[in-house]
C-alpha cells in the first residue's frame, strides 16, 4: 500500500468502506465536492503552513518564557503545542500536496514530541487506514483490542492495568506510561531479533532527539526531565484524550470510526480529526474543510457510523471517567471468521 493516503490508491480496504451503503457513496461525493472548491492559498496549504508557523513559534515562545512563568501554566500550554505537532504530522501524512514531499516531510519531522519517529508514524498509519481492518488487534495499528486467546494467557496485573486503560482517567495519566514503554520495547525487540528495517529511521530519529534536547538545554536551560514533564508528557495526554473513543468494534467498518463534536480550541489542536469518521472516508480531504462536511451532511455521517457520535470530551468524561467504555477483548478474530466461512 501506498503512503500517499488518497482514496484511488487504498484499494480493496478502501472501496469495502466507500461501497457498503448508499450513505457512505453520498458522503464520498459531497466530501470530493467540498475538496474540488478551494482558493490559491487553499491549493498551495497555506492554512496548514500558518499552523505550521503557530506550532514552531509557540514551541519558541514557551520555551523563553518557562523559567518565568509557573509549570501549571506551561504545561498545558506546551501539550497543546506538542500535540498540535503530532496533528500537523498527521495532515503531512494525508494531505499538504500544494508543496513538494521533501519541504512536507522537512516541516514536522523534528521530534519536539521525542517518543515517536515520524517515519515510522507514516508507515504504521497506512495500515490502520485500511478499513475493512479497523480494530482487528495485529491488524490495525492503532487498536487497543485484544485477542482473546491473548487475553487469557495474561497476568490479573495486565489484565487490570489494561481495563483501567479503558476508562477515561485511566487513558490520560496511565495511557502514556503503557503505550510509549510497549512501543518502545517492541521496536527494540525487533532490532535484537536482528530485523533492521526501522533501524536507519531509529538512528536518525535519536539525532533529532539529542539537537532537541540539546537546544532546549543549551539555549533555554531546560533539563531533559524538564522538557519531558512539562512539554512531552502533557502533550501525550491530550492524544490519548483524542484517541480514547475513537474506534470500537462494530459489524460494518463505517460502525468503528467515532465523531466527537468539539469547540475551536480541541477542533483546531486536532485539526479536527476529532471529526474522525470524515477524515477515514475521506482521508486526504484537508483538516479546515473536514468541519463543513459534518455540518452539511450530519444526517449521513451518522447513517454512516451508525449514530456513533459524542456532542464533545466533557460528555465522554461524563460517561467513562472511572468506568471501562469496553473491555479490550475482541469479539471476532481473522481466524475465526476464515473458519466459519
Amino acid at each position: 500500500m501506498s503512503n500517499d493516503l488518497s482514496l484511488d490508491n487504498q484499494g480493496p480496504a478502501g472501496a469495502g468502506t466507500i461501497g457498503s451503503d448508499c450513505a457512505t457513496h453520498r458522503l464520498m461525493l459531497a466530501a470530493v465536492r467540498v475538496s474540488t472548491s478551494e482558493s490559491w492559498f487553499e491549493r498551495h496549504d497555506g492554512p496548514t503552513l500558518l499552523v505550521a508557523a503557530a506550532i514552531y513559534a509557540g514551541w519558541l515562545f514557551l520555551l523563553t518564557s518557562h523559567a518565568y512563568v509557573p509549570w501549571w501554566i506551561t504545561a498545558p500550554l506546551a501539550g497543546y503545542i506538542v500535540q498540535w505537532h503530532f496533528s500537523l504530522q498527521h495532515e503531512a501524512i494525508h494531505s499538504m500536496r500544494g508543496i513538494p514531499k521533501w519541504l512536507r516531510r522537512a516541516l514536522v519531522w523534528p521530534p519536539i514530541g521525542i517518543w515517536f519517529p515520524f517515519e515510522l508514524y507514516r508507515q504504521s498509519h497506512a495500515r490502520h487506514h485500511r478499513n475493512d481492518h479497523l480494530t482487528y488487534p495485529g491488524e490495525d495499528t492503532e487498536s487497543y483490542y485484544h485477542e482473546e486467546e491473548d487475553w487469557e494467557d495474561y497476568g490479573s496485573l495486565s489484565r487490570w492495568l489494561l481495563i483501567v486503560n479503558q476508562t477515561f482517567l485511566g487513558r490520560l495519566f496511565v495511557g502514556p506510561l503503557l503505550r510509549t514503554p510497549h512501543f518502545l520495547i517492541k521496536e527494540a525487540r525487533k532490532i535484537l531479533a536482528g530485523d533492521l528495517a526501522n533501524l536507519g529511521i531509529w538512528v536518525r530519529h535519536l539525532i533529532g532527539v539529542a539537537l532537541v534536547l540539546l537546544f532546549v538545554a543549551e539555549l533555554f536551560e531546560t533539563s531533559a526531565f524538564r522538557y519531558l514533564a512539562e512539554f512531552v508528557y502533557p502533550g501525550l495526554i491530550l492524544g490519548m484524550m483524542r484517541s480514547f473513543t475513537e474506534h470500537r468494534w462494530g459489524e460494518r467498518p463505517g460502525e468503528r470510526t467515532a465523531v466527537v463534536e468539539s469547540n475551536w480550541v480541541f477542533g483546531l489542536l486536532f485539526l479536527w480529526n476529532n471529526l474522525h469518521v470524515v477524515h477515514h472516508t475521506y482521508p486526504t480531504l484537508p483538516w479546515w474543510k473536514v468541519p463543513r462536511v459534518w455540518r452539511e451532511h450530519r444526517e449521513l455521517i451518522q447513517a454512516h457510523n451508525g449514530g456513533f457520535v459524542f456532542r464533545g470530551y466533557g460528555e465522554i468524561a461524563r460517561r467513562w471517567l472511572v468506568t471501562p467504555n469496553f473491555i479490550p477483548v475482541h469479539p471476532p478474530s481473522f481466524a475465526s471468521r476464515r473458519l466459519a466461512s
